[in-house]
């Protein structure tokens, strides 16, 4: 499989935290050529504020493989990581990330800042940006959309 397909897959658990009225952001974890450990974001759902999708992914990754360092693994996020995620990425000693669309507010790669390369760091993270971008940031915006009408037609407390 390659890029796009496997940010296919993190799209699918992009539309589960959709379905859960989650910020809907979706991670997979891959490791020779097999999906490791999965991901979306859970932080209304479990009232955890690290429940995002690529810890979550990260971290089923580990327990499948009976270790906390991820080496050779590559990471699939619809969205650049926030500072947290890219910082777990290296944590992790991640191999590569494969992002969909940048986050200019949050985002700790291209954006904001470049936790991943920073050589001063003991380990660094290849990136690979704008794979499927469109498809990406459509749902982000859909759900942000979606969120504002209802709060203008009173149906969700601000």
């Amino acid at each position: 499989m390659n890029h796009a397909g496997y940010m296919r897959e993190a799209l699918v658990e992009a539309e589960k935290a959709y379905v859960l009225g989650e910020v809907p952001i979706g991670a997979i974890v891959v490791l020779g050529g097999e999906i490791i450990g999965r991901g979306h974001n859970l932080r209304e759902t479990l009232a955890d504020s690290t429940a995002h999708a690529e810890i979550l992914a990260m971290r089923e990754a580990a327990r499948h493989i009976g270790d906390w360092r991820l080496d050779g693994a590559t990471v699939y996020s619809t969205i650049e990581p926030c500072p947290m995620c890219a910082g777990a990425m290296i944590q992790f000693r991640v191999q590569t990330l494969v992002y969909g669309a940048p986050d200019p507010k949050a985002g700790a790669v291209d954006s904001i800042m470049d936790v991943l390369r920073e050589p001063r760091f003991n380990h660094q993270v290849a990136v690979v940006s704008g794979i499927l971008e469109d498809e990406c940031r459509e749902i982000i915006q859909r759900f942000f959309r979606e969120l504002r009408e209802s709060k203008r037609e009173g149906k969700i407390k601000s």
